[in-house]
Order: structure tokens, then sequence, then C-alpha cells
């Protein structure tokens, strides 16, 4: 492939991706669903292909990106169109804490772990499992959260509020997870497994076993979510 070839499949081909890419729509880069994920690698994939693929013809690489992206657009119009489509396409929004209480089965339906939810939530500036009433897992891979009414945020003038609460641990820090002490995370509160027990019997709770996920609040209270087959 001579250099001058070269330099005009790659005009077509960046000139082509910006047209095509400006046509399906800001939700392609901004609401990365699981179509929207496969639909940017699969117009990248054929964009270069184009550019550089001396195997591939320019009017095929052009009926190919063109082909792809009026597949996007028709499926972007039955997305608007119909529900039971939107469905197939995207899929549902997963409640993962609701009322306060990790939804278990929706953790393992979204593929998340309680340390993949707590990194999600800190995104969010929520440091604490126990400070959220509703966590949303959206189709495009992101958490909405809202907080617990007394957690969430107050304007000066609302402020007159006297806080009561001693800051005995920075930051909120898990100590049981799936059933299991997480003894290294004790070890940095300084704590020990015996208080762990202590902690659990004054809540009502035989063992660790029982419990899905806990952990030590700033206050030094314990949070304690107990597993679905505990509450049946």
């Amino acid at each position: 492939m001579s250099l001058s070839t070269l330099c005009l499949r790659l005009g077509i081909s960046f000139f082509t991706l910006l047209i095509l890419t400006r046509m399906m729509g800001r939700k392609e880069i901004s609401q990365m669903t699981f179509f929207n994920f496969i639909s940017a690698i699969s117009i990248g994939t054929i964009g270069a292909s184009l550019a550089i693929d001396s195997t591939v013809s320019i009017r095929n690489g052009l009926f190919a990106l063109i082909g792809w992206a009026i597949f996007t657009l028709v499926l972007g119009w039955l997305n608007l169109k119909s529900e039971t489509a939107r469905k197939l396409v995207t899929g549902d929004p997963l409640i993962v804490i609701k009322d306060g209480e990790i939804m278990e089965d929706k953790l393992r339906h979204a593929r998340l772990d309680i340390n993949s939810l707590n990194t999600l939530l800190r995104k969010k500036n929520v440091f604490s499992i126990a400070d959220v009433d509703y966590a949303i897992f959206e189709t495009d891979g992101k958490l909405s959260v809202m907080k617990k009414q007394d957690k969430q945020p107050v304007t000066k003038k609302e402020a007159g509020i006297t806080i009561t609460k001693k800051k005995v641990f920075p930051i909120a820090t898990g100590v049981i997870s799936d059933g299991q002490a997480m003894t290294a995370n004790l070890a940095k509160l300084h704590l020990n497994e015996n208080w762990l027990e202590n902690q659990l019997q004054m809540a009502g709770v035989d063992s660790p076993e029982n419990v899905f996920y806990a952990e030590v609040q700033e206050d030094g209270t314990l949070y304690v979510d107990f597993k679905e087959e505990k509450l049946d």
C-alpha cells in the first residue's frame, strides 16, 4: 500500500466515522450500555480495517461502516418505540440496596461483589452502606444512590443541629463479608474477633455465618446486614 493510498484511506475512515458517530448521537458515549459498548467496538474495528487493511476495499469498508451505523440507528429507534425491545437490548436497572438492606440476589445477577459495591458507593461520596436507603445499578454500569433522610446534606440555614455522636474511627470499615470475618480490617481498627462476637450477640446474631455484610461505623457502632435466608 502506497503512502498516498494510506493517507486517502485514513482520511476517508476518519471523516466517515466522525459523520456517522454524530448521526448516532451522544448516547453512544454518554450512556455505555451493552449494545453501545458492542457498537462502539465494532464500528471502531471496521473503521480501523478501512484505514489500514489493504485487503478491505474502500467500497466494502464504507458499506460496512454505513450498514453498521444504520443498524445502530434502527435499534435506537426501536428502543424509543418499544419497551420490550428496550429491555432486550439494554436490560433493566437493578435495585441492589432497598430500604437499607443489601439485595444479595440482585448483586449476584449484576455480578457485583460487596467490594465492588463499596467502590461504586465511594464514587458517590458514600462511605458507609448504613447511610444508604436505596441504590440502583443502572444499565450503563453506574450506581444511583439515595441516602437515608438523616444522612442527606442540609443547607447552612437548616444546619442548626448539634452533632452528638463521637467520631471513633476515621471511616466506616467492613468487618464481615459473606459470613467471613475480615480479620485484617479488624486489626487495622485495633479490634479482635472477641469484640466482634460480643457486638453480634448484642445485635441478636449467633454467628458471623448469618451475616452477609457488617461494618464498624465512625462512632464505633456495628452495622449488620443479614443473609437473606436468615431473614426468611
